[in-house]
Order: C-alpha cells, then sequence, then structure tokens
C-alpha cells in the first residue's frame, strides 16, 4: 500500500478560455485525483493574471490551485494528463507536511481589496488642507525670480568692471 500525502497544485491555463471551462477544467483534474484514490480539500479559482513572461505565446494566464491528500500514482497520473491537455500551460505539484484550512493568501488578499471598495476622492486629504505647516519666508531674503519685473536686477558687462 502506498501512503498518502499532502499536495499543493497550480496550474496555469490559457488566456482564451472562459472562467467556465477553467472551472469544469479543475473540476476534471479534481476527479482524475479522486479516482486514483486521492481527496480534494481545496479547488480555488484564482483568476486571470499576468505572466511574468510569455509562455506558449501565452502573455496571461488563468490560475487554478488544488490542494489535496493522495498517493503518489495519483499526481503521476495528474501531471501526465495535464501534459498531454492543449489548455494546460504550466502546472506545479509541490509537497507539504499539511494542508491549509480556509481560502489561500491570495484568495484572503482579494477579499480584504473588495471590503476596502474604491477610494473616493473626498477619502484622500488634500495638499492644501492645512496638514503641514507653512513655511515662514519672512527670514529669507528674496530672489531675483521672486521679486516683480520692474525690479529685478540684470547683470550686464558694465556692472562688472
Amino acid at each position: 500500500m502506498t501512503a498518502t500525502r499532502y499536495y499543493e497544485h497550480t496550474l496555469i491555463a490559457r488566456q482564451d478560455l472562459s472562467p467556465q471551462q477553467i472551472q469544469s477544467l479543475g473540476e476534471t483534474y479534481a476527479q482524475v485525483i479522486a479516482d486514483q484514490g486521492g481527496e480534494v480539500t481545496k479547488n480555488e479559482y484564482w483568476g486571470l493574471r499576468n505572466l511574468a513572461y510569455r509562455l506558449k505565446k501565452n502573455r496571461k494566464g488563468h490560475y487554478v490551485h488544488l490542494n489535496f491528500k493522495a498517493p503518489t500514482a495519483a499526481v503521476n497520473e495528474l501531471e501526465r494528463q495535464e501534459e498531454l491537455s492543449d489548455d494546460v500551460i504550466r502546472y506545479l505539484t509541490v509537497r507539504v507536511e499539511k494542508l491549509e484550512e480556509g481560502p489561500s493568501v491570495l484568495m484572503q488578499a482579494r477579499s480584504s481589496r473588495e471590503e476596502r471598495g474604491r477610494r473616493e476622492d473626498g477619502d484622500r486629504p488634500r495638499r492644501d488642507d492645512g496638514d503641514r505647516p507653512r513655511r515662514d519666508d519672512g527670514d529669507r531674503p528674496r530672489r531675483d525670480f521672486d521679486r516683480p519685473r520692474g525690479e529685478r536686477s540684470f547683470r550686464t558687462d558694465t556692472d562688472r568692471e
């Protein structure tokens, strides 16, 4: 009997697929794990994200994240099927000591961003509302360009002599 281990698995699918197709793709791979004697504890869709560099002529990709408990044979079968699929650009499987409970860090960041909502112009402090003290210019001598035009002194060749 093979030991069941804990895994985190993330795959990147092509950008031209719809979110419904991506969801069914994630469910298909979850079923592959279940058929091999594993158990999927988390199936998350992370959305369409920009890639750091082009992969197989794609600049964006749909991210799907799975947490599961399965034997090694199930992981091998999952990765074999993903290599055969034209929809999957990349995948990564990592063995972990224990599975995370609750939403992943990426999903927590997304939910906290949605809770904050859009910022209104009134929320941001203005520069001229008196937050910073004005500098007192009384002690500093005036510069030429601070004076009105009629009072400016211009140097000429005769001033140098």
